[in-house]
């Protein structure tokens, strides 16, 4: 199953950056190993680097990494409610409301990364127990249709993105 099976109707407009981004990837197959890429990424960055804004206002790189996690975590729970047919209409989330409190910045990279990985593999393992069908199931999170497996295109690609972001602007 790729980004291509998707159909019209099947996420928000607003996520279509991000699962552009799974072009050539299979949800089933590439889910694990597009996290463990972005965990060997994030295993070579440099220490100095790690709290550098490249902008006031602008997250650091530890924050980015909770930001990912948090994020995976929202996803994943809107993919297991929907897969089990819950059709309550699921709140959207502002990202910037949850780094001051995650403290991101006074943890190590080490204890991110452990937790990233933990986090991953339980995505990882919810979505391997869902079959086709429910991977086509839809439901509505932020005032939007979204199916499973739409869900799982856009957490590949958001963390593609945010690779590509810290490469960019954060790594030079």
């Amino acid at each position: 199953m790729t980004k291509d099976d998707l159909k019209p109707g099947e996420f928000n407009p607003y996520y279509g950056a991000y699962i552009q981004k799974t072009a050539g990837l299979s949800l089933r197959d590439d889910l694990k190993s597009s996290g463990e890429q972005t965990i060997s990424f994030l295993k070579g960055i440099s220490f100095d680097k790690l709290e550098y804004r490249y902008a006031q206002g602008k997250w650091n790189i530890k924050e980015i990494i909770q930001h990912l996690m948090d994020a995976e975590r929202i996803f994943a729970y809107r993919a297991l409610r929907i897969a089990r047919k819950d059709q309550t209409p699921l709140p959207g989330f502002e990202q910037n409301d949850y780094i001051l409190p995650s403290q991101a910045s006074n943890r190590s990279l080490e204890e991110l990364i452990n937790e990233f990985k933990a986090i991953k593999l339980a995505t990882v393992s919810l979505f391997d127990s869902f079959s086709d069908n429910m991977l086509m199931s839809l439901g509505t999170a932020s005032n939007s249709p979204i199916s499973v497996r739409a869900i799982g295109f856009i957490i590949m690609g958001h963390e593609i993105h945010h690779c590509e972001v810290i490469k960019e602007r954060y790594l030079f």
